[in-house]
C-alpha cells in the first residue's frame, strides 16, 4: 500500500489576521478585474487565462524606475 499523507505540526508564526488581508484584498482585485460584483458572480462567470512566460514580464511594471517598492508586490 502507498501512504497517502502525512500528518504533522508547524511552528506557531503568528496570527492569520495579515494573511486573510491580503487574501481579502486579492479577491476584491480580482472581482474589479472581471466586473463581477458577487462572490457568486466570480463563481459563474470568472475565467482563467493561462499566460506565457513572456507576457508575465510584460504584464509587470517595466522600463519605470521604481523608486519603492509596495509592501505587498514581489515579481
Amino acid at each position: 500500500l502507498v501512504p497517502e499523507g502525512v500528518e504533522g505540526r508547524v511552528p506557531f508564526k503568528g496570527s492569520v489576521r495579515p494573511i486573510i488581508h491580503q487574501m481579502v484584498g486579492g479577491i476584491r482585485s480580482s472581482m474589479g478585474y472581471t466586473g463581477c460584483e458577487t462572490l457568486d458572480k466570480m463563481r459563474t462567470e470568472a475565467a482563467f487565462v493561462q499566460v506565457t512566460s513572456a507576457g508575465m514580464v510584460e504584464s509587470h511594471v517595466h522600463d519605470v524606475s521604481i523608486t519603492k517598492e509596495a509592501p505587498n508586490y514581489h515579481q
